[in-house]
C-alpha cells in the first residue's frame, strides 16, 4: 500500500484524480484502520491529510460564527475557547464523542466524511445550520450538513471530493441549543439517541426552534411541522411534551445493537422533552 502526504489541497486532488478508486482519504483514521484491520476495504493507496495547509485550525469570522479545518481533532474542537464561546452547545456534542482516546485521534472533517449515523456531532450541526465546505476536480462548492449526509454511511461527496472545512454561521440573537446523547448500555461509546435543539427566545417566546433527532434514523432528522408549533409560543413544558411526542412518532427509527425501533421512539419523546426543556430553560 502506498502511502502519500501532500501538503496543499491543491496536490491532495491532484493525487486522488489520479489515483482514482485505488486511493482512500486518511484524516484521524479511527474508522479507516478499524476497516483496514478487518479487510472490509483494501485500497492501493493513502492520501493523508495530516501536513495539508489550513485544515487543522480554528477561526472565527467578522460576524461571530466559526471556522473550523477539517483536519481539527474532535477534542480540540470541543475545548478550544471560540467554539466554547460562540457555540457551547457545539462544543458539548464534540465532548461526548466516543471515548478519550477517539476524540484526541478522529477529526472534524472525517467525522462527518464517514456519516456514522450514531456520531455525535451531526445533528447539533445540522440544528445550527452548519455548512461544509468542499473541494474538487470542478472547483469548490458549500453543502448544508443535511445536503451532506444522505443516508448511514453515504454522502453526496463525489468521485475526488474533499471536506475541507465546516462552517458554523454566527447564532441568532436570544439563541439557546442544546444536545442530549442517550447510551443504552454503560460501557457503550456510541449513542443509541442523540437529539440536538436550539430555539431562538425573545420574551420567554419562541421566536424560530430547530430539533434534529440523530443515532436513532440513518441522518439527522427534523419535523418542521412540529418545530412550527413552537413558533410564537411560550415554550412551555406542556408544549415541550407535545413536539416531543410529534417527533416520536414521524421519526423513521432503526433497528440494532443499541436499541429495538420501538426503544428509540420512547427514548426519542423523553430526550426530545428534556432537550426543550433545557433550552427554554
Amino acid at each position: 500500500m502506498d502511502y502519500h502526504r501532500p501538503t496543499t489541497v491543491n496536490e491532495a486532488l491532484a493525487l486522488l484524480a489520479r489515483l482514482g478508486d485505488d486511493a482512500r482519504v486518511l484524516a484521524g483514521g479511527t474508522a479507516l484502520a478499524i476497516m483496514l484491520h478487518n479487510r472490509l476495504v483494501a485500497p492501493d493507496a493513502l492520501v493523508s491529510l495530516e501536513r495539508v495547509e489550513g485544515l487543522r485550525s480554528v477561526e472565527g469570522t467578522p460576524d461571530g460564527g466559526l471556522t473550523l479545518g477539517a483536519c481539527v481533532p474532535i477534542a480540540a474542537a470541543a475545548a478550544h475557547p471560540l467554539v466554547r464561546r460562540h457555540a457551547p452547545a457545539l462544543a458539548h456534542a464534540y465532548g461526548v464523542v466516543g471515548n478519550v482516546r477517539v476524540r484526541n485521534q478522529a477529526t472534524v472533517g472525517g467525522n462527518l466524511a464517514e456519516a456514522d449515523y450514531a456520531s455525535d456531532p451531526p445533528a447539533m450541526l445540522a440544528v445550527l445550520d452548519a455548512r461544509v465546505r468542499v473541494a474538487g476536480p470542478s472547483g469548490e462548492r458549500t453543502l448544508s450538513v443535511g445536503e451532506l449526509l444522505v443516508g448511514a454511511y453515504e454522502t453526496a461527496l463525489e468521485p475526488g471530493e474533499l471536506l475541507t472545512h465546516v462552517e458554523v454561521p454566527a447564532p441568532a440573537p436570544g439563541l439557546r441549543a442544546a444536545y442530549r446523547k442517550f447510551t443504552s448500555r454503560s460501557s457503550e461509546d456510541r449513542a443509541c439517541v442523540g437529539v440536538a435543539a436550539a430555539a431562538a427566545l425573545e420574551g420567554g417566546v419562541c421566536r424560530s426552534l430547530r430539533v434534529a433527532v440523530g443515532a436513532a434514523c440513518e441522518v439527522p432528522t427534523r419535523v418542521p411541522q412540529a418545530e412550527a408549533l413552537a413558533v410564537g409560543q411560550p415554550l412551555t413544558p406542556a408544549l415541550a411534551r407535545r413536539i416531543s411526542e410529534a417527533y416520536a412518532e414521524a421519526v423513521d427509527a432503526l433497528d440494532d445493537l443499541r436499541g429495538s425501533a420501538w426503544y428509540r421512539r420512547r427514548v426519542i419523546a423523553v430526550e426530545v422533552r428534556r432537550a426543550l426543556e433545557e433550552v427554554a430553560g
